[in-house]
């Protein structure tokens, strides 16, 4: 029975940092944003983000360019083959 006199602050003083683990937890696995025990907000911040948002705005610049002269090329090639042979040959033969 004396040990049930020492458990009892004891676990009190433990429940305070075991439940703001346990918040905090259950607020990063949600997607809440997170918050130090001040209460300001804590960000992850990631050294390689910036550069790996530039390296991918930058290709998709890239991919953007050569989809739209593939889409060009296609035009050309979709109009020779729609058209008559002979208008065709008229026209190689005009640039000749």
């Amino acid at each position: 029975m004396d040990n049930l006199g020492v458990l009892i602050p004891v676990t009190a003083v433990a429940m305070s940092p075991l439940a703001w683990v346990a918040t905090t937890w259950i607020r990063a696995k949600h997607g809440y944003p997170l918050e130090d025990e001040k209460g300001n907000p804590v960000t992850r911040s990631d050294p390689t983000a910036a550069r790996t948002i530039e390296l991918l705005t930058n290709e998709n610049e890239r991919q953007a360019g050569q989809i739209s002269r593939l889409e060009e090329r296609i035009a050309v090639l979709e109009r020779i083959a729609t058209d008559p042979a002979e208008r065709t040959a008229r026209e190689i033969d005009a640039l000749r």
